[in-house]
């Protein structure tokens, strides 16, 4: 028995060993802008004028990410930055590192330093060009008020609409790995979301997390701020559809998620699709979908069937946080009816628009 016993605790050392192994190794993640560091400092949005010879003033924008250790990459943006002044085809990269507490950008054409709320470009003599000024740009949704008929899912003061286990943080914020009692079909949903600083992660490990509407399908978080765009970064319909353009503010940046979903439309044996489900996201007040269908389901989501399911806010062992959750009820989409499956242009996905007058 003795033998049998110390087998079972150097089994269960192990595993805690194993355990805080694991915890060591995960990037940090820093929720408080109090504890980020000097890169934090620097990272962010910029924008302004700069002079182009043989062009004349142009207004930019660029966006500095924090790689970890004084490292960092950087966009810059003709018109200025993504959903306010870029003309969606021309950007620059660059990256550098900090030297002498200033962080010393260079790409093929350009150097800039930046540091002191601002990113100043140079020529090969240090002289000053022009500059751009550090913006904190502020969704144009955010803090909006529930509409009348909307069901407030959280507040900051309970998590009654939400299965057990739901979590407030010690600031009155949802923490993610929730799920809603209520089942849901059509909707118009609005949801405030935080994703923490995580400078040394790269990818799917940065701040990840997830609306996962009826368990089927997922409008993606995560921290994407300054990448491409791609189907599994913030905005996109997982692995399926990737946003039109990247939206994602820096992290620890407060951003905005308004979705408008419409479920699929299944025959009457259950099995049998008519119209695929749609759905519309504004991301930071900006519409990165429009009208959208989605194919099936995303990822490893729920299969589609005509059953309402809830909406998920995914877990992935990040800290993302959320706020100001509230739902409006689309009772009765305007492509649901008993003659839909004999209307060719309902069929084709403009049934938003053709509100039920086929027949």
């Amino acid at each position: 028995m003795r033998a049998l016993l110390l087998a079972l605790l150097a089994v269960a050392i192990g595993a805690d060993s194993a355990y805080g192994q694991r915890q060591q190794n995960r990037p940090l993640a820093i929720t408080d802008p109090a504890e980020a560091g000097p890169d934090f400092l620097l990272q962010g949005e910029y924008a302004g004028w700069a002079y182009a010879p043989g062009r004349g003033s142009q207004w930019v924008g660029l966006q500095v990410i924090a790689l970890g250790e004084g490292k960092f990459d950087a966009v810059g943006y003709l018109g200025g930055l993504p959903g306010n002044g870029w003309n969606r085809a021309t950007k620059k990269k660059l990256s550098g590192q900090v030297e002498d507490g200033k962080l010393v950008l260079t790409g093929s054409e350009d150097r800039m330093v930046v540091g002191g709320g601002a990113a100043v470009a140079v020529d090969s003599a240090g002289r000053e060009l022009w500059r751009l000024i550090k913006m904190a740009r502020t969704s144009s949704t955010m803090g909006l008020a529930p509409p009348y008929g909307a069901k407030v899912l959280f507040d900051g003061s309970s998590t009654d609409q939400f299965l057990s286990g739901a979590k407030i943080t010690p600031d009155g914020l949802l923490m993610a790995g929730v799920m809603t009692k209520e089942p849901v079909q059509g909707f118009h949903m609005h949801l405030e979301f935080r994703t923490p600083y995580m400078p040394t992660a790269r990818d799917q490990a940065r701040g990840n997390s997830g609306v996962y509407i009826q368990r089927r399908y997922e409008v993606q978080i995560l921290d994407s701020f300054g990448l491409e765009g791609a189907f599994n970064e913030a905005g996109a319909l997982y692995r399926q559809m990737p946003p039109d353009f990247n939206m994602a503010f820096p992290p620890l940046t407060w951003q905005t998620y308004d979705i408008w979903f419409y479920p699929p439309l299944f025959a009457a044996d259950g099995k049998t699709k008519l119209v695929n489900a749609q759905i519309t996201v504004l991301h930071n007040g900006v519409a990165v979908h429009w009208h959208r269908e989605i194919t099936a389901k995303t990822g490893g989501g729920q299969q589609e069937g005509p059953t309402a399911l809830p909406i998920q806010l995914q877990d992935h062992g990040n800290p993302v946080v959320f706020r100001n959750i509230w739902i409006v009820p689309i009772e009765a989409s305007p492509y649901y009816g008993e003659s839909i499956s004999h209307c060719e242009s309902c069929r084709r996905g403009f049934r938003v628009f053709h509100r039920r007058r086929c027949g």
